[in-house]
């Protein structure tokens, strides 16, 4: 992973092989913001002209290459749209991707110097962020040696080098961008090389890494402890599930967190068998689980005084002769029973087990994320995650810290309609997995959750189907494929906590 350091070394005479600067849309033309006015008169102040010239409107994301200024030092400058600023003030998410655009344009460069404008530490956090994260690229299966082309060493120029909180915000960006990039490689892995006991063994052994508690419940555990969801999703495979337990526990803690994540490191919908197509990308079914098991080790090492249980159901969801059945009735942790009416609606099974559960460790707020309904995507697209709570409180408080942290989320409904239909939808259980109705699924599979989470608690669902797994090109600080996402919410939730 790259190195990055803070400097107030000057943009235009630093050493480096690119210079990334900020390019802002204005009127019909571009403007340069505050920073990079050595640069321009090293271009004989025409910086704007030639940037225009070569076709630069400002828009966000835009990439534009010109040699640098000062040959020796750096080879190129690569300004980056920022978009309008009508206020003047720039919004962290747009520095965030044009850091991250701009480390893409980098390419084969090794060293990399940011003079973007960065007027407090938030903004530092962000360029850095985006930075480390827009060069991640996962080649564990590529036939070439195995080497990537990241570049080395990372430099974010500011006025604030030796200002405590930057330091501070550097350290953030550098923990939460490793605990992302972790959770980026899970989700890419093949599911032969990820199964539930392979995921566990790995995420316990990064927990150990980092001084936090970790309690592995094999088969075994899961049936003696009445895990009936879990242990139904996983009957089919030959690779049994886990539940995985991760507890960081502060001196003095100033609330407790729980977090809740779906690990199903392959779906292929069971008996209900989704279609070839559809099964391409479930190996990121298992997002959820990989986010919150990534988040609580960042809220660790940062020493951040929340406390912290986590919990991660981890099945493969396989048809065969042993799989659960349509009509099949199981009883959940905690004595619910469940009639399964389609084996693709299996995430909400291992959820309620691990609902009930982290309700037992009566935290003050449980937030659960999964890869749960393709309803959600058709509702918000592939980019924004769906939000669902009990309490609006709590909703919005997850949604503040998302909005925070650059990831995009909105808020949706839960009908008390829909936990009806799910008990009626059953004849001979407490309720069904799915209502029988082809609209509404995403609000459905909350309700069907909502139903295991105790009285009292705070909690709010994140329906991530959408944002989890890029299927699209590599844009800003985004890659192709897993994408990490509800990390840094979750970083920024325990941060905002503190």
């Amino acid at each position: 992973m790259s190195t990055i350091t803070l400097s107030k070394s000057d943009a235009a005479g630093v050493r480096t092989d690119a210079v990334v600067i900020g390019v802002v849309k204005v009127g019909g033309g571009v403007a340069l913001p505050a920073g990079t006015e050595s640069l321009n008169a090293a271009y004989g102040g025409n910086l704007v002209e030639v940037l225009s010239g070569l076709g630069a409107t400002g828009k966000a994301g835009e990439v534009t290459k010109v040699p640098g200024p000062k040959p020796g030092k750096s080879a190129n400058l690569i300004a980056v749209g920022l978009g309008e600023a009508p206020d003047g003030a720039l919004k962290t998410e747009d520095l965030r991707t044009a850091a991250g655009a701009g480390i893409r344009a980098a390419k084969t460069s090794q060293s990399v110097a940011f003079a973007l404008p960065t007027p407090d530490a938030d903004c530092i956090r962000a360029i850095a962020e985006g930075a480390l994260l827009g060069r991640y690229s996962f080649t564990a299966y590529k036939s070439s040696d195995g080497s990537t082309d990241e570049p080395g060493n990372l430099t974010v120029l500011t006025d604030l080098a030796r200002n405590k909180e930057a330091k501070a915000a550097l350290e953030r960006a550098e923990v939460t961008a490793d605990a992302v990039r972790q959770v980026r490689d899970w989700v890419n892995t093949p599911p032969s090389d990820l199964n539930p006991a392979d995921f566990a063994t790995q995420a316990a052994d990064l927990g150990k890494e980092y001084g936090v508690k970790v309690e592995v419940l094999d088969e075994k555990a899961l049936a003696k402890g009445g895990y009936g969801g879990i242990l139904g999703v996983g009957q089919g495979s030959a690779n049994p599930p886990r539940l995985i337990r991760i507890s960081y526990t502060p001196k003095k803690p100033v609330t407790h967190l729980a977090f809740v994540g779906k690990g199903i490191t392959f779906d292929s919908g069971g008996l209900s068998l989704k279609t070839a197509s559809g099964m391409v990308s479930m190996k990121a079914d298992m997002a959820g689980a990989a986010a919150v098991i990534g988040a609580t080790v960042a809220i660790a090492r940062l020493g951040l005084p929340v406390q912290v249980t986590t919990y991660a159901a981890m099945a493969e969801n396989m048809p065969s002769g042993s799989a659960a059945r349509p009509s099949d009735v199981l009883t959940m942790y905690g004595g619910t029973t469940v009639e399964v009416l389609n084996t693709d609606a299996e995430g909400r099974l291992v959820l309620g087990d691990a609902l009930v559960r982290a309700c037992e460790d009566q935290p003050d707020l449980i937030v659960d994320v999964a890869t749960l309904t393709g309803a959600c995507v058709v509702a918000l697209g592939t980019k924004v995650a769906g939000a669902f709570a009990n309490t609006d409180t709590a909703r919005d408080r997850v949604v503040d810290a998302a909005i925070a942290a650059g990831e995009a989320m909105w808020p949706l409904p839960i009908p008390a309609e829909m936990l009806d239909k799910l008990k009626s939808h059953s004849k001979v259980a407490d309720l069904a997995n799915i209502t029988g109705e082809p609209w509404g699924g995403a609000l459905a599979a909350a309700a069907f959750l909502g139903d295991f989470v105790a009285d009292g608690i705070d909690w709010v669902h994140l329906d991530v189907a959408g944002p989890a797994f890029n299927e699209g090109s590599a844009n800003g600080y985004t890659p192709a494929g897993g994408t990490g996402y509800a990390v840094r919410t979750l970083v920024e939730l325990a941060a905002s906590a503190g």
